[in-house]
């Protein structure tokens, strides 16, 4: 059963989850930046695409196109190369300033279906054991660490039997950022932990930057660790996604282009992803509410270790092969998440 993440307003900070359907709209994360541009008028609107254009880095991030794929269990699937629906590629990689080489820390694919209804933000555990093309088995972000995002996306491809549309690639400094930018978010957490100069309490959190960038990084202190912190992840995202589109900030042009601006500077995307497309997607998604964007966690059986001696996710073969073709046939809505995400 799919499940959300729950709204402030919906009940107290320290009630379990429940579902909740606020009326603030919500649009998928990396959409949502370009969105904001559709809610100025008059010169603003042209100034904020003339920025967000200038500001975009656009990279050959996507491999050549793949006829099939091969699943974890050697089965061979013939990819749809006009898929009902969109996959997007979120990638949020941990390099630290002045550091050129790095693994992805945030891996989730998000996918639209054909009829703009719904958003499924599918976090995959960057510990989670996968077989990368051309290598041996590894935990999926060192993907990322062999090949950067053309492998991460092949690996991916491989995995699920689903092109992958478009991708998009942000650092945690990137993150940090944007939550400055929109004076700071108010996030939900499953779990407390104390990270040092703070202390993340059980409920919500108003975070700033510096803040919720420990608050994504963190996994020794949670209790299920990578997918303790994916949860966090996604937690933050719809955190920033309902502040970024809250009347305070696209009524604040100050505050619109300082988000914009933090947003798109430290923003990669394929060369196929242009502002235009960006800005087309998220007009169509105009009436997707927050109980329509849903969280799950990449099926895994369990917790193990590698070869090399290192911690690992085990893959769930069998349910990750269910995703593959709920996403491949656009029925997600009808997808049983094994490890529901509150």
């Amino acid at each position: 059963m799919l499940d959300v993440f729950p709204d402030e307003d919906s009940r107290s900070a320290t009630a379990p989850p429940r579902r909740s359907r606020a009326g603030r709209r919500i649009l998928v994360f990396i959409a949502s930046l370009l969105a904001l541009a559709l809610v100025a008028v008059g010169g603003f609107v042209v100034f904020l695409n003339q920025k967000v254009s200038g500001n975009i880095t656009q990279e050959d991030l996507l491999p050549r196109a793949a006829a099939s794929a091969t699943l974890p269990d050697g089965s061979t699937v013939e990819i749809p190369q006009t898929a009902v629906g969109k996959n997007y590629l979120i990638i949020g990689s941990d390099a630290r300033p002045g550091e050129s080489a790095s693994r992805s820390d945030v891996i989730v694919l998000a996918h639209v279906p054909q009829d703009k209804s719904a958003v499924q933000l599918i976090h995959f555990p960057r510990d989670l054991y996968v077989p990368i093309p051309g290598r041996s088995k590894d935990k999926i972000n060192a993907a990322y660490a062999y090949g950067g995002a053309p492998l991460l996306v092949s690996t991916m491809q491989n995995l699920l039997g689903v092109k992958i549309d478009h991708v998009a690639r942000t650092d945690f400094e990137g993150f940090r950022s944007m939550t400055d930018a929109v004076g700071g978010v108010r996030v939900y957490a499953e779990e407390a932990s104390d990270e040092g100069g703070f202390a993340v309490r059980e409920g919500f959190n108003d975070l700033n930057g510096e803040q919720a960038l420990a608050f994504v990084r963190e996994r020794y202190q949670l209790s299920e660790g990578d997918i303790s912190r994916g949860r966090r992840q996604q937690a933050f995202i719809k955190a920033l996604m309902l502040k970024a589109i809250s009347v305070d900030v696209i009524t604040n042009p100050i505050t619109l282009t300082r988000f914009l601006d933090a947003a798109t500077d430290n923003l990669v995307v394929d060369k196929d992803m242009t502002v235009s497309t960006m800005r087309s997607e998220a007009f169509a998604m105009r009436n997707i509410r927050s109980g329509d964007v849903v969280f799950i966690t990449a099926p895994f059986t369990g917790f193990g270790t590698a070869p090399d001696g290192g911690s690992i996710e085990l893959l769930d073969e069998t349910a990750m092969a269910a995703l593959g073709k709920a996403l491949r046939t656009d029925t997600m809505d009808e997808y049983a998440d094994v490890s529901v995400t509150p």
